[in-house]
């Protein structure tokens, strides 16, 4: 077994907007960055399938999932909210990524695949029961966490996000459910604002200051996703991957490198082995400077596979 590499070029297709840094330019840079670093070829590999309507119902309240399908235009482009637009291909290509995460779950927990990447577009953890917003459009990480509690009877699914922005739309949606931990680090304040209390063996929100440099985040990880990872025992681990707390990257302020994203791979990584059979489930989110986003990437990836 391996770990599975799961896109369509569908999800290329997809734009908020010319020069929109939500762009479909990032997947073919991490595309270009796994085969330049001679892992793409080691990856098993799975087409994103387009989701089943009845899918999205796991995270999202009927009003909501219509909303999408009676928006989705036949040509040029409708405006959601001020991030957020739709054009002719948003939603197959939104529809993906909700397959992508469900294919994953089940490949990993079917032991066909050790661990899973999905390198699709749009992300999704911003998305709310009722609202999409932050150029998110469906919760792709908590539709595969719900999938997996649903469909393989897991009790503990934790969900770990590490992308610069607050995982608003996870937390709306898992709020109170007590088969999933959500743990979340972010630049505060920043977009989308503010946060929900931790509770206990439910949510860690991690608040971390502007300019905030890997030492200080690994510090902060440590003594608080940790503990409460340890306690909680997650039987499945699906990632929130935001790359876009690189010291390069445009729209925040956090001061990671690199190594940074190696290290708290590393240690999602043992968590998993130790309580969850060394099963995970990666979804690109967020990362806007696409050298940086290529690099970091295929850094997680290359500890995904083992490498590193």
């Amino acid at each position: 077994m391996a770990t599975l590499l799961v896109t369509h070029s569908d999800c290329v297709l997809h734009e908020i907007s010319p020069n929109h840094p939500e762009c479909p330019a990032r997947i073919g840079v991490i595309l270009d960055q796994l085969k330049k670093q001679d892992l793409y070829d080691h990856c098993l590999h799975a087409d994103a399938p387009i989701a089943k309507r009845e899918v999205l119902s796991l995270a999202h309240d009927g009003a909501h999932i219509e909303n999408i399908f009676a928006s989705a235009p036949d040509m040029g482009s409708v405006q959601l909210d001020a991030d957020t637009a739709m054009n002719p291909h948003t939603l197959t290509a939104a529809l993906r990524s909700v397959g992508a995460a469900i294919t994953a779950t089940d490949a990993v927990m079917e032991k066909r695949a050790n661990n899973a990447f999905c390198l699709t577009r749009p992300p999704g953890h911003h998305a709310e029961i009722d609202k999409a917003m932050g150029f998110c459009f469906f919760g792709n990480v908590a539709i595969a966490a719900r999938h997996a509690i649903k469909t393989y009877g897991l009790e503990r699914v934790a969900i770990l996000d590490f992308d610069v922005h607050h995982g608003n739309g996870t937390e709306d949606i898992v709020e109170g459910d007590a088969n999933i931990l959500f743990c979340s680090s972010f630049q505060h304040p920043l977009y989308p604002g503010g946060y929900r209390e931790n509770v206990p063996n439910q949510r860690v929100n991690v608040p971390l200051p502007d300019g905030c440099q890997g030492a200080a985040f690994k510090e902060a990880i440590s003594a608080s996703w940790m503990p409460a990872l340890e306690a909680f025992k997650p039987e499945l681990i699906i990632v929130s991957a935001g790359f876009d707390a690189h010291d390069e990257d445009p729209l925040a302020g956090l001061r990671l490198v690199d190594s940074d994203f190696v290290w708290i791979t590393q240690q999602i990584m043992d968590i998993a082995d130790r309580y969850a059979d060394g099963r995970i489930v990666s979804m690109l989110e967020g990362g806007y400077a696409l050298p940086a986003l290529s690099r970091a990437a295929s850094a997680h990836v290359r500890v995904l596979m083992g490498l590193d």
